[in-house]
């Protein structure tokens, strides 16, 4: 039940944050919001105001705002019917500009909930600070430290006989050594106990060090609204940063592309929300700032796509035909489920393979 709920939070406020955003500068030019639905299918509740109509549906993994002109209708008859133009409260009778302004708000506004979380989790919690010792604070599940038995709050004292007396030192070593057997002198949580771990570094394909899967302990320190914003802000842009190197890296073929669908974010989430509310909160602001770096990619269902299309009319001085702009974006839409249908099923068989 926690997952579900869980679940439920992540994509829900993401999406409708997003949906938020088309919706505020919608309404601020003067464009008619036919509807606004929080989740997708059915409508089980809605409330029709003077010109929207506010909608809760079935499957609440999102929502999605519907505005006048901006897409062709189909009429009772079964007839495509797009907005006239010269129609002061459509999408199409607004300036270029405008136009890009509505598109570019929603994902604006999932870098905005980002940082709204990341500053709610340091105004909380305080500024975290990455201790010096070289005791383990956590580990990365799956990497060489945690399959070894090593456990947080254990200390290590020696890497192949070496002193490693603080974490700057430990790091230096286990760096230095990628794809090597390494010999780990532990002195176990308790204090009363030393043994020897032999760990087997991995290399690590961005930077080439090698690596184990250990952090350090992290203290907090209280921080004020002011000190929580200015991280909240460096956190998000951080982030940001950290994201789309990655997935230039990915393009490019200088990484790997291990891309995860529905099932694994899912698998993400549930184990986010079993380790508290604020590594949830954390959590589903990366994957906002995702969601909105992902929106902007000019592939065509997306917002990144709607936007090369204002832009190539602001360079011509006229709109492309509607219909053809709608059967581009149709097209791209059945490619991104086609797409979002394969990842799951690699997603579902990477479980059944890990379960195994």
């Amino acid at each position: 039940m926690l997952t579900t709920l869980a679940i439920i939070f992540v994509f829900g406020s993401m999406v409708m944050i997003h949906e938020l955003g088309h919706y505020m500068v919608a309404k601020w030019i003067g464009v008619k919001v036919i509807e606004f639905s929080f989740g997708f299918g059915p409508k089980i509740v809605g409330y029709q105001g003077k010109e929207t109509l506010y909608a809760l549906r079935i499957i609440p993994l999102g929502g999605f705002v519907k505005l006048y002109g901006m897409d062709a209708e189909v009429d009772e008859n079964g007839r495509t019917v797009i907005a006239p133009i010269e129609d002061a409260r459509s999408f199409m009778n607004k300036h270029v500009w405008q136009r890009m302004a509505v598109i570019v708000a929603g994902p604006i506004m999932n870098f905005v909930l980002a940082m709204i979380l990341f500053v709610g989790v340091f105004a909380y919690l305080g500024i975290p600070s990455p201790g010096d010792t070289n005791m383990v604070g956590s580990l990365v599940k799956g990497k060489p430290a945690a399959t070894s038995g090593i456990q947080p709050g254990d200390k290590i004292l020696a890497v192949n006989q070496e002193p490693t007396p603080d974490w700057n030192r430990l790091t230096e070593v286990i760096h230095a050594s990628p794809d090597q057997a390494l010999s780990l002198t532990i002195e176990r949580v308790n204090g009363k106990q030393r043994q020897t771990v032999s760990v087997k570094t991995e290399k690590d394909p961005q930077t080439g060090y090698g690596m184990i899967g250990i952090a350090p302990e992290v203290n907090y320190m209280h921080a004020s609204i002011l000190q929580s914003t200015r991280f909240g802000l460096e956190r998000t842009l951080d982030f940001t940063k950290f994201i789309v190197v990655t997935l230039a890296q990915m393009l490019t073929g200088k990484i790997p592309a291990e891309v995860g669908g529905p099932v694994m974010i899912a698998q993400a989430i549930g184990e986010g929300a079993q380790e508290g509310l604020s590594n949830l909160l954390g959590l589903t602001g990366v994957l906002s700032i995702q969601l909105g770096i992902i929106n902007l990619f000019p592939i065509p269902a997306l917002d990144g796509s709607r936007l090369i299309f204002l832009l190539i009319e602001g360079l011509r001085g006229k709109p492309l035909n509607p219909e053809k702009e709608n059967m581009i974006h149709l097209v791209g839409f059945v490619l991104l489920m086609a797409l979002m249908i394969a990842v799951t099923y690699k997603d579902v068989v990477r479980l059944f393979v890990k379960a195994g």
